[in-house]
């Protein structure tokens, strides 16, 4: 199986200015999921896809390969999918493959375990799945969203609340890890496609990185884990 890593990572971000190369706990961001990506023993490359040069740099340095996304696929409202996709297809005309499987990997959400992304396409093999995401459970969150000026409970039913332990178990989609088939992408569009399985993570790696106030709860993560001490390995491109 041909197992590629895809790390999508825009310049010009508005919430946190050039937030994919922040310096978190000592590397940039984008650092951390190179570094994990390149560790796992079910990847057999690494590609950052980005319009900027500084992230470029960046994804060189540590180890990964650059695909240059074109401008007409890097704004605002571009999805993480189109460029997915031109990556994709680029690296099989380049490198003359067929990909079975790609494996995306969102910098902003660096909370990965030694070992979770090989977890992840284990799961994914094994399940004979067309698409996984990682999820965390969550035990007790009662959400409410207001509907034309008036709140109403979203995931339970606040004239009939019942017991926590009798509600079903929830799960949020975490964003770290993503795997899916290239046939699912170019079908859809959409890194979700019709035989989807979860990878459950911890809690704690619910977080992800979108401001400034982010950047400590993560750090404190990265050091209280250990993960600033997993053991990763470095390569050249």
């Amino acid at each position: 199986m041909h197992t590629v890593a895809i790390i999508p990572a825009r310049g010009g971000s508005k919430g946190l200015k050039d937030k994919n190369i922040y310096p978190l706990a000592g590397k940039p961001l984008l650092a951390w999921t190179i570094l994990q990506a390149l560790d796992s023993s079910s990847i057999e490359r690494v590609f950052v896809t980005t319009d900027d040069q500084a992230i470029a740099n960046v994804a060189s340095e540590y180890g990964a390969e650059v695909i240059k996304r074109p401008v007409e696929i890097s704004g605002d409202k571009s999805s993480s999918e189109s460029a997915i996709l031109h990556a994709a297809e680029l690296i099989e005309r380049d490198y003359r493959t067929t990909l079975d499987t790609i494996v995306f990997l969102q910098a902003t959400s660096p909370l990965r375990k030694p070992g979770d992304i090989d977890g992840a396409v284990e799961l994914f093999r094994r399940q004979g799945a067309d698409s996984l995401i990682s999820a965390t459970k969550i035990d007790d969150m009662t959400l409410w969203e207001s509907r034309e000026g008036k709140w109403e409970s979203v995931n339970f039913d606040y004239r009939n609340r019942g017991m926590r332990q009798d509600r079903p178990t929830q799960f949020i989609e975490n964003g770290s890890i993503y795997i899916f088939t290239p046939e699912v992408l170019r079908k859809f569009d959409n890194r979700i496609g019709q035989k989807l399985t979860v990878y459950e993570m911890e809690f704690w790696q619910t977080w992800e990185i979108d401001t400034l106030d982010e950047i400590d709860l993560i750090e404190y993560y990265i050091y209280k884990k250990n993960l600033a001490g997993q053991d990763v390995k470095q390569q050249n491109p």
